[in-house]
């Protein structure tokens, strides 16, 4: 009898990740050498190119375009941007290895294009709803900041034929598209405070530590998550615009991993509609923590449910998510029912590489303390039963 153990095959992962932003920000370049880094650490890369250039490029003028006629423009944009991403999202699928699509634009920019009562009425025509196109569709969102907001000596229209936006224009479409992805899980801004270059570097770096890639020193350190305690929830109209989502995290019973490692399940979503996430969370190696996240449907959300760590209890949240001065935060307000740790907790997170005295935090909130290292403030702490 061979004793020899067989190997468990390894789960073929397929990562879709937007890259968006104002005109000039960046995405071609990016694109390009994110492309190259996947395809050298041996994983399959598809491209979707961006939709508007291929349409603009064939004589349309969109300045030319009453509102009427850019309402069906962006219509038919839509349309031809799902059914080109249809056909990269079903190759991924049959691919036999580690596949990442990495689309020039997403879903939710066309509605930087034109007013909100014609975006309600293109969604509703084609029964089209905001969770199953911005939260649902990808696992995550850069944007990349046009170059007209601080970078101005290099904005430019050579590189792309089709652009045609001056400063204010660029700058104002930049703002509309960031609130468009309001409210993604996974949204990360990338601004122009660097070089164009480490620009670049952030932004592969940003998608490398979301699917769990240990990159070691071939990049610059990654951001970190910030994490403090505020005081009282202030009025909603003090607020940016934001998105409210109900959410609830589950920590399940782990078996077969290293010491250490923790298991979770998260349910999240609006009026009703929910999107289901499932994260494992490894100790540190090399003084780093690698938290590997996938997407589930409802159905295997449930399954897993049954595993869930009977020391623990659900966590409930109300969680708003924000932009503000192109940093992206999360308040999470805490839900009955919940243990009498967490009555009145509020915490606000943001990923950062500034230190807590270069960085600016929403003057609308109270602060009281930073807590980001403090175990008590830990969802894993908080969850707790005893």
């Amino acid at each position: 009898m061979n004793g020899a153990t067989k190997e468990p095959a390894k789960e073929r992962r397929v990562y879709k990740v937007v890259l968006t932003g104002g005109p000039c920000g960046g995405k071609t370049t990016t694109q390009a050498r994110m492309s190259t880094f996947f395809e050298d650490i041996g994983w399959k890369v598809f491209k979707v190119p961006e939709t508007a250039t291929l349409l603009l490029s064939g004589g349309v003028k969109f300045a030319e375009l009453d509102e009427e006629s850019a309402s069906n423009f962006q219509e038919n944009l839509l349309k031809t941007m799902l059914q080109l991403e249809k056909t990269y999202f079903d190759l991924a699928q049959r691919c036999k290895i580690d596949c990442i699509i990495i689309c020039d634009r997403g879903a939710m920019d066309p509605s930087a294009y034109i007013e909100a009562k014609e975006w309600k009425k293109l969604m509703d025509a084609n029964q089209w709803n905001t969770i199953q196109l911005r939260d649902e569709r990808y696992d995550q969102i850069i944007h990349l900041l046009s170059s007209a907001c601080g970078a101005e000596a290099f904005y430019s229209k050579a590189n792309n034929l089709a652009r045609s936006e001056g400063l204010e224009l660029a700058r104002d479409l930049d703002t509309k598209t960031q609130q468009a992805w309001v409210g993604h899980p996974y949204f990360d801004v990338i601004d122009n405070t660097i070089e164009f270059d480490a620009k670049v570097l952030k932004a592969i770096r940003a998608v490398c530590t979301k699917i769990g890639i240990e990159v070691g020193d071939r990049f610059a350190p990654n951001s970190i998550k910030r994490k403090f305690l505020v005081k009282c929830l202030p009025d909603e109209k003090l607020f940016p615009p934001f998105q409210d989502f109900d959410v609830v995290h589950d920590y399940l019973t782990v078996t077969d991993l290293e010491i250490g490692t923790q298991a979770r399940l998260r349910r999240r979503g609006q009026n009703g509609r929910y999107t289901y996430m499932h994260t494992t969370r490894r100790p540190k190696i090399d003084d780093q923590v690698v938290e590997v996240r996938r997407s589930l449907d409802r159905r295997d959300y449930e399954l897993l449910l049954a595993q869930r760590d009977e020391n623990r209890q659900s966590v409930y949240k109300k969680r708003r998510c924000f932009l503000w001065k192109n940093q992206y935060y999360q308040l999470d307000v805490y839900r009955e029912p919940y243990h009498a740790r967490c009555k009145g907790l509020i915490l606000l997170e943001t990923y950062t590489t500034k230190s807590t005295e270069n960085l600016e935090l929403p003057s609308f909130l109270e602060i009281e303390k930073e807590v980001t290292k403090d175990p008590d403030f830990s969802m894993y702490h908080l969850s707790l039963k005893q």
